[in-house]
């Protein structure tokens, strides 16, 4: 049976949890990245990292113009941060990969907080 953006985002955070609760803050966006894979496959979910998002300007096509950390079960775009504060470029940025790739649902994820559930943004398209 196929998830929904919904369930696939309780198991994505559930792994960030667990994540953030045995490694802690302060480590590179990097770790945090290849771990969070490693949990998510290990639960059978598929996982694309470092995706290239193309989109169009003016008739020309750039393959390579933005790339989303994560899009899991080719419905939800994490993007992994591990910084002092979110900023609202972060969460805009995230808007406009689900704009240009039409998924729904996007998590913003910073693993430098002291609690996790301080790092979560969820980012919505019309879902």
């Amino acid at each position: 049976m196929e998830k929904v953006e919904n369930e696939i985002a309780t198991l994505i955070l559930n792994k960030a949890f667990l994540i953030h609760r045995e490694l802690g803050p302060g480590l590179l966006e990097s770790i945090y990245e290849r771990v969070l894979i490693h949990e998510l496959k290990k639960s059978g979910l598929k996982v694309a990292s470092q995706v290239f998002i193309p989109f169009k300007w003016d008739n020309i096509t750039f393959e390579n113009g933005y790339r989303a950390d994560l899009i899991v079960e080719e419905k939800v775009i994490v993007e992994i941060k591990s910084v002092q504060v979110l900023a609202p470029v972060h969460a805009k940025q995230l808007m406009t990969y689900l704009r240009l790739t039409k998924l729904k649902l996007g998590l913003l994820l910073n693993f430098n907080e002291a609690l996790m559930k301080d790092g979560i943004k969820r980012v919505v398209n019309n879902l």
